[in-house]
């Protein structure tokens, strides 16, 4: 026990000596410097360690990745008038309208799996609709050119799947005020304005958080998105290894199970994040719904929208990935 507490000892001593030269950040500590992030643990630092969203404190690193802002004029002068019968706000949607359809649906993305995704889509001609979070996990703003997330981006929109928002940096949106949330809303929109000339009217929070209380629904209603969640969660986030990925599955088949094509429809959670989903899961549902006679749909088909209402355009704006 004296050389395991001895040991305990210079392990605490090593690390107070390896934070010796950080500041500390935090609530009831204050900020980082103009150029640092605040990490999750409450240290200030330069490296994605420290500025990778979500994880960084935002409020006290002003380098945090959530504080990036997308090049170009902000989107809130878009006409935010409501369109089609989908509900705005409230509690959200949850489920298809049409028996037969399956909105299979990926969040978090995109990432280095989402393009084996799409190719996927393509070979069993579904659709499919993507909610995209535009600077999260480390992988650099959306609508960075050098990246290879625009690409994919326009891939998905000129191929007919559908392009939804999951926030900006992947925040708890019923955890934010106010301004913090339709920054969360502004700059994803701004990122994918840049991108596509458009802004989704749907979205996706975070960790299916967006409660009444916190004002989020209002917030949602009255920049016009239709918030959307789902009634079949494939739980791949918790089955990403070969030999766990088999219980997403059983989820997926489950679901189905004393039901027809006539009498049922769901709207499916997935994230193309994960190495499994993409190289196991997704064509596992794919064929799947084709031998059980199901349509793979976008989330605004399956609801009975046409495209055009999917989003909103910013007539003045210019893509700087349009040839001219």
């Amino acid at each position: 026990m004296r050389g395991f507490s001895l040991f305990t000892t210079l392990t605490i001593c090593l690390f107070s000596k390896l934070h010796a030269a950080e500041n500390t950040c935090g609530p009831n500590v204050g900020s980082c410097a103009p150029d640092e992030c605040c990490s999750l643990a409450g240290f200030c630092g330069k490296s994605p360690d420290y500025c990778v969203s979500p994880e960084c404190q935002f409020r006290y690193g002003p380098a945090c990745d959530a504080n990036r802002i997308p090049t170009g004029s902000n989107t809130t002068s878009i006409p935010r008038t409501a369109i089609g019968n989908v509900l705005y706000g409230a509690d959200g949607i949850y489920d298809c309208a049409n028996a037969g359809d399956v909105a299979l649906t990926f969040d978090d993305g995109p990432g280095p799996y989402t393009s084996h995704i799409l190719d996927l889509l393509d070979k069993y001609n579904a659709k499919g609709t993507f909610f995209i979070s535009g600077n999260n996990n480390g992988k650099g703003a959306i609508d960075t050119t050098s990246l290879p997330w625009p690409d994919l981006i326009r891939r998905m929109y000129s191929s007919g799947h559908q392009v939804a928002s999951h926030t900006w940096s992947h925040a708890d949106l019923s955890r934010l005020s106010s301004s913090e949330r339709r920054n969360e809303m502004i700059k994803n929109e701004m990122a994918l304005r840049n991108i596509l000339g458009v802004i989704p009217t749907y979205m996706r929070p975070p960790y299916s958080s967006c409660s009444a209380d916190s004002g989020c629904q209002a917030d949602m209603k009255d920049l016009g998105y239709h918030i959307t969640y789902f009634d079949l969660d494939t739980q791949d986030y918790l089955n990403d290894s070969p030999d766990q990925i088999g219980k997403s599955k059983t989820i997926f088949d489950n679901a189905f199970a004393g039901k027809s094509n006539t009498d049922s429809e769901f709207l499916a959670i997935s994230h193309d994040i994960h190495e499994q989903t993409s190289e196991q899961l997704v064509e596992y549902m794919l064929k799947g719904l084709k031998s059980r006679g199901y349509n793979s749909v976008t989330v605004g088909t399956c609801l009975g929208e046409p495209k055009d209402n999917w989003y909103r355009i910013d007539g003045s704006f210019r893509s700087r990935y349009q040839k001219t």
